[in-house]
């Protein structure tokens, strides 16, 4: 069974930086894709950023781009997401997901989720 669990989430002030990780478990390190999701009060869910070993590609929304880094350890079996210059926009709960089997980063083959972790960015 695939479990992905989410850690690093907290309290920053506006331009300072959290690292979120991804623990996986479950499924071989060396075919996968992560993808990082989050959600702010009252809005949707939306795709931050993903890797997939299949290809080493990484994805990362518009409105990240430049600040935020995604990588992985896979002796760890550890996706990380590192959050630069965050912006009170940025505030969320972040969820990691993955399929079930395979490194596609599309949305919908995304179907194990994480618990989640709030990131708050303080004015």
């Amino acid at each position: 069974e695939v479990q992905l669990v989410e850690s690093g989430g907290g309290l920053v002030q506006a331009g300072g930086s959290l690292r979120l990780s991804c623990a996986a478990s479950g499924f071989t390190f060396d075919d996968y894709a992560i993808g990082w999701f989050r959600q702010a009060p009252g809005k949707e869910r939306e795709g931050v950023s993903c890797i997939s070993s299949g290809d080493g590609s990484t994805y990362y929304v518009d409105s990240v781009k430049g600040r935020f880094t995604i990588s992985s350890d896979n002796a760890k079996n550890t996706v990380y997401l590192q959050m630069n210059s965050l912006k009170p926009e940025d505030t969320a709960v972040y969820y990691c997901a993955a399929p079930s089997i395979g490194s596609s980063c599309y949305p919908g083959d995304l179907e194990v989720w994480g618990q989640g972790t709030l990131v708050t960015v303080s004015s």
